[in-house]
């Protein structure tokens, strides 16, 4: 069995069902200690924002990587990068965020090019294959 590649990685979809979906197949790939799965973009940026303050251990705890969704209500997957330009420096080059998403529309494609943190464009669901690509 070869060692975990990340210490952690986050979940960040409204919907539950493609959550477990995900994490299950994260659990199979056996590629992260930890998995923090968040229904909301919002929850998301505040747990991010609670461990910054955590300093010696925050760089531990922070996620490798972020699968996040696009269309989310309250705050979308965009809303949510916009805000993680704000965290710290540390979070920024730690976190890699990978996009998970339904949405084909090349819109979504380009502007998410537009961020530097993200890595990654996948199409839900989660594959093995997509999983053992991921290069941080």
């Amino acid at each position: 069995m070869a060692d975990k590649k990340f210490y952690s990685v986050m979940l960040i979809d409204d919907n539950e069902i493609d959550n477990l979906i995900n994490q299950k197949m994260i659990e199979a790939a056996n590629i992260s200690e930890n998995i923090y799965v968040h229904s909301g973009a919002k929850s998301a940026i505040e747990f991010l924002k609670n461990v910054e303050k955590l300093d010696s251990v925050a760089e531990t705890i922070l996620p490798d990587i972020i699968f996040l969704d696009i269309d989310m209500p309250l705050m979308d997957g965009f809303q949510f990068l916009d805000l993680f330009d704000k965290l710290s420096e540390a979070t920024k080059k730690k976190c890699k965020i990978v996009m998970l998403t339904s949405s084909i529309n090349p819109q979504d494609i380009s502007k998410s090019k537009n961020y530097t943190y993200v890595k990654k464009y996948i199409n839900k669901p989660l594959t093995q294959q997509n999983i053992n690509t991921l290069e941080v």
